[in-house]
């Protein structure tokens, strides 16, 4: 086995695996009103989650300050002035032209493949298969081509399917194999792919030669369904930027360089939802389209990418050691992108890789050429100060809000099993989703009503939540679930002094604080 499947965290002499904890956060997060599975009820929906309680506070979080630090009070720029960048919520559904000019309908597409045994549906880039051999005293024969999912298990995954088959055939021993060797179904020859046993199938050639899929949900408007009234569910949102790019222009007291900033709703049928809310088919982006100079496209590439990966350690609070900085090799750009980088994250189920979280975009002209031509507007920008013509460039950081919760879920789970409550979320105390607990230790001698008067005198200023039912553990347990930071205790002393236990939840060690301080207390330790 590899370095990767064997990895493990040793947290109090309780080891958990990549996988297991990945496991227990999924729990947790359903358990606790994170995420929960959509329609629930009625057996699900592959590929779409709903956000409870404590997960919509947690991401409107993360978006508010997103929103703060790209519109309302944007990065300084290499010159030493602010940014001027504009707020935009465009429609999601819009005119299908668009999608025909940006290229989307004719070539927003993944290579799916499909088994014919299993009746399973695969994205076939997604697909690694290598040749599995085993040894049976001094023969070593051939199982053929075994093939499974890329991710984390996908070695444990062909192990298991290699062992299956050599006890059919009589037994013998695997000959060892290296996950990091396997070939993707795509990179396979037609000659070989029919040799390819699918990822849940027993029998050889059962998958479909790849491909290509549209990835657009389509809808119709107005009354009747049909051609002239197809349209599309938007796959991503900066589109409705630059149709909307000559309206801020021409309304707002910006110019080039600029940007125009919005956070919504995306939709992208994917052929294999997977990972949790990593890759579903409706989620959420926070996008940005700068607009800037051709001559000076390069160096605002350079300042957003190095922009976006420190907002994320240092707004957002992820480990610097679970970032990187990737750049997309050539082959993998967009024909329209001069450069890409991606901020990636480094998932449980992506360990001991990383898994992509935002991408910085070098979009060149292309949009803005595109649009000008298909809609027959010119789409230049005149530059006074030169006094010339010229259709700008286009930075784009684009990151996902949705993987934007899972990044700071899985960063900030913690397990000890020393802790009362073994499990709980070291989330970043401004944007945890209750910023304070506030509990009477037992409901009796004025403790509830001292309680309840500090905590409707602090829930004007913050997110916080009463709790009088069961032990004071059970509620510490609770709260640091939540992965609330602060937990504020009415007992016998206060009530002489005016002081309350402040309880902390990474180090779980109290303090007493004057009761009257505690709004400047609290501002101090979330600032």
């Amino acid at each position: 086995m590899s370095e990767a499947a064997q990895q493990k965290v040793e947290v109090n002499n309780a080891p958990v695996t990549a996988t297991q904890r990945m496991a227990n956060l999924v729990s947790l997060a359903k358990r606790r009103g994170f995420v929960f599975p959509a329609s629930e009820i009625y057996g699900g929906l592959n590929g779409f989650w709903d956000f409870g309680p404590l997960g919509i506070a947690l991401k409107n979080n993360i978006r508010d300050t997103w929103w703060r630090d790209m519109v309302e009070c944007p990065p300084i720029g290499p010159d030493g002035s602010p940014l001027s960048i504009v707020g935009l919520d465009s429609a999601i559904i819009q005119n299908p032209k668009t999608w025909v000019a940006s290229g989307h309908v004719a070539g927003f597409a993944d290579l799916m493949s499909d088994c014919r045994e299993t009746k399973g549906r695969y994205r076939a880039d997604h697909i690694v298969c290598t040749e599995i051999q085993f040894k049976k005293g001094d023969n070593v024969k051939s199982l053929g081509w075994l093939s499974t999912l890329d991710g984390d298990e996908a070695e444990a995954n062909l192990a298991k399917k290699a062992k299956k088959m050599i006890q059919k055939s009589g037994g013998g021993e695997i000959v060892p194999f290296d996950i990091t060797k396997a070939i993707p179904f795509t990179s396979l020859s037609e000659s070989q792919r029919a040799l390819v046993i699918g990822p849940d199938a027993e029998n050889p050639g059962t998958l479909t030669e790849p491909r290509k899929f549209n990835l657009m949900f389509e809808t119709y408007t107005g009354v009747f369904q049909n051609e002239d009234s197809r349209a599309y569910l938007r796959p991503e949102t900066a589109q409705g930027i630059f149709l909307n790019y000559k309206n801020v222009l021409d309304s707002s007291r910006v110019k080039v360089p600029f940007g125009i900033a919005q956070i919504g709703k995306a939709f992208r049928n994917e052929v294999t939802p997977r990972n949790f809310i990593f890759r579903t088919r409706e989620f959420e982006q926070m996008e940005m389209e700068f607009f800037c100079p051709p001559d000076d496209a390069k160096m605002w590439y350079e300042f957003w990418v190095t922009t976006r990966l420190k907002w994320w350690e240092e707004r957002i609070g992820l480990s610097k050691a679970k970032l990187q900085r990737r750049e997309h090799d050539s082959d993998e750009l967009a024909h329209y992108s001069t450069a890409c980088a991606d901020v990636e994250f480094q998932y449980p189920f992506s360990e001991p890789k990383f898994g992509e979280l935002e991408g910085i975009a070098h979009r060149g002209n292309f949009d803005l050429t595109q649009h000008s031509q298909h809609s027959k507007t010119n789409l230049e920008y005149f530059d006074q100060e030169n006094n010339k013509k010229y259709l700008p460039h286009v930075i784009e950081p684009a990151s996902g809000l949705t993987r934007g919760v899972l990044a700071v879920l899985c960063d900030a789970y913690e397990y000890d099993a020393s802790r009362a409550s073994p499990e709980w979320l070291r989330i970043k105390p401004s944007l945890a989703p209750i910023k304070a607990g506030v509990f009477p230790l037992v409901n009796k001698d004025g403790m509830p009503e001292m309680a309840e008067k500090i905590y409707l005198e602090l829930r004007q200023s913050f997110t916080c939540q009463y709790d009088a039912k069961q032990s004071i553990g059970r509620r510490y347990a609770r709260m640091d679930e939540a992965g609330t930071p602060f937990c504020l205790t009415v007992d016998g002393d206060s009530l002489k002094d005016s002081t309350v236990t402040v309880r902390h939840r990474d180090t779980a060690s109290q303090e007493r604080v004057n009761a009257g301080q505690l709004k400047a207390y609290l501002n101090e330790k979330l600032a």
